[in-house]
């Protein structure tokens, strides 16, 4: 299979592979219907792509999907996403009491109110908890259902994380060699968002990180498992060439995350410091990498990491050494959390699941070296999702 085939994507293949992949858990846990007010959730389910807006404006554009176990999903979207397969409708408002009536409505399209059953639901709102418009249901979170149904991506969502992946990395490629001494970080997330634009993407699903990082533990500031502290905030430094400075973007393609991490330095050469720093890092990587096949658990892999490092813990402990990735940009699986090792000792991995690799190395009073790599997990190893540019300035 060439590249350009893992880039294709058949969204009309994929959506219907997905809906199936969710009827089939449905059917598993005899979950009669599903109501999702979760965009992500939405996304996966319908195909519809909500915009990429702060929670405000989300909940004030609350889309809502109902499906049951045959016929079409029912859409209530004010500006749905084109060529979809699913059912639309005028959008229902589930934090008003007076839109309960429509709600319930709404849920009788999917399945009579007499074959009441098993209903899964991602969240409730308020005025649905005062209305009792769920008391004849037996719910369950729907997290149980969308949960497995995403794990195993398809070849269709596996092409959606690698081109979404290749236009952050081709973006932020060139916000690199704009991170100059004097220039602020809002010039930079600017640079950033204007390029995403121009390579055909509007969806920026979080905040550009452009984080300078302290020499010292002790400089602050440091999380409640006192670590440093990342990310915090977007304020707007104005950088210069002493920074050690770590960046994390992402964005979407058909509802599909990326994410971008490396570590710049401003303006300059990395000292033979910070090298070394980069060099321990690419040493965890490779450790990390060597140990990911399907049927490998989540905790062989954070050992290999662990031992990689003589020891020490090669990522921050209030994240993780790799996240999942899809419709969004952390999910599982998880290596590393505060799950615990028994939670990582039963989770095997499988081909066609997503790793998101980020491990960190730190030296006080040097700093630390933070990257991410994405990978796929084959039938025999891992394969690459992205075009993984290197790690300038520093070795390639």
């Amino acid at each position: 299979m060439s590249v350009e085939d893992h880039l294709t994507c058949n969204v009309g293949r994929m959506r219907r592979e997905r809906l199936a992949r969710l009827r089939h858990h449905m059917a598993a846990q005899d979950v009669a219907v599903v109501l999702l007010l979760h965009d992500p959730h939405i996304a996966y389910a319908s195909g519809h792509v909500g915009p990429a807006v702060d929670t405000t404006h989300a909940v004030h554009q609350r889309s809502v999907a109902i499906i049951g176990q045959e016929g079409p999903v029912h859409l209530f979207a004010d500006r749905p996403s084109p060529d979809l397969a699913a059912e639309i409708h005028p959008p229902v408002f589930p934090e008003l009491d007076e839109s309960m009536a429509d709600l319930a409505e709404a849920i009788g399209m999917a399945i009579e109110p007499s074959n009441a059953g098993r209903l899964a639901i991602d969240e409730m709102t308020g005025a649905m908890l005062r209305s009792g418009l769920l008391d004849g249901f037996d719910l369950v979170d729907a997290g149980r259902i969308l949960g497995p149904a995403r794990l195993v991506k398809t070849v269709d969502e596996l092409a959606c994380i690698d081109r979404a992946q290749r236009i952050n990395e081709v973006a932020m490629e060139e916000v690199r060699t704009a991170c100059l001494p004097g220039v602020r970080r809002s010039e930079l997330a600017g640079l950033f968002i204007s390029r995403v634009r121009q390579l055909g993407v509007d969806d920026v699903l979080i905040d550009p990180i452009f984080q300078p990082m302290p020499r010292n533990l002790s400089d602050g500031p440091r999380t409640s498992t006192d670590h440093v502290a990342f990310p915090t905030g977007v304020e707007d430094p104005l950088f210069n060439e002493k920074y050690l400075v770590w960046v994390d973007t992402g964005i979407g393609v058909e509802g599909y995350a990326s994410d971008y991490g490396r570590t710049w330095v401003v303006g300059r050469d990395p000292s033979s410091a910070e090298q070394d720093l980069f060099r321990r890092w690419s040493t965890v990587m490779e450790a990390s990498l060597a140990a990911i096949v399907p049927g490998a658990t989540l905790a062989e892999v954070g050992r290999a990491a662990t031992g990689a490092e003589r020891g020490a813990i090669p990522w921050l402990p209030h994240f993780y050494l790799a996240h999942g990735l899809g419709v969004e940009s952390a999910e599982m699986p998880m290596v590393g959390t505060d799950l615990g090792e028994g939670f990582d000792e039963q989770f095997v991995l499988e081909a066609g699941m997503v790793l998101v690799l980020e491990p960190v190395v730190w030296e006080d009073g040097v700093g630390g070296y933070r990257a991410e790599e994405v990978v796929a997990i084959t039938d025999t190893g891992w394969r690459p999702l992205g075009g993984w540019p290197g790690y300038l300035p520093f070795e390639s």
